[in-house]
């Protein structure tokens, strides 16, 4: 789902960007649905921080 959004807003994005009246409306929401996709995967990652945390737990 995450992949599709990020694909759909992209989609969005370049075509307001290339079409001679430029829509600022539809590019930021193009711009917008993007976003969204990405905020959904990098929610999911794990940080590197907390990686670190379990690798020293271990280590002891």
């Amino acid at each position: 789902m995450n992949y599709i959004l990020i694909a759909i807003g992209a989609i969005i994005a370049l075509y307001a960007k290339n079409t001679v009246n430029q829509n600022q409306y539809i590019l930021i929401g193009g711009i917008m649905i993007l976003m969204i996709g990405i905020y959904r995967i990098s929610k999911n990652i794990p940080s590197r921080h907390q990686e670190d945390e379990h690798i020293d737990d271990k280590k002891e």
